[in-house]
């Protein structure tokens, strides 16, 4: 009888966060978009809304914690 590896559980919380696209590059929306957005500049608020990528090592640690390293 073989030995079964342990699994890695998904962090939950890091899979609503967190989304990686096909290309394997990790994505995030921004911060400062949610409230108090009429004081906010449309240009700052247009630059917000798109999401942007995770770098370095972090973007490692989000991999690892979604069980794709």
């Amino acid at each position: 009888m073989e030995k079964q590896s342990k699994r890695h559980r998904v962090k939950k919380s890091v899979s609503n966060r967190f989304e990686v696209t096909p290309n394997g590059k990790v994505m995030r929306m921004s911060s400062f978009n949610r409230h108090l957005r009429r004081k906010k500049s449309k240009k700052q608020l247009r630059r917000l809304k798109g999401k942007q990528q995770v770098l370095g090592k972090f973007a490692i640690k989000v991999k690892k914690l979604l069980g794709l390293l």
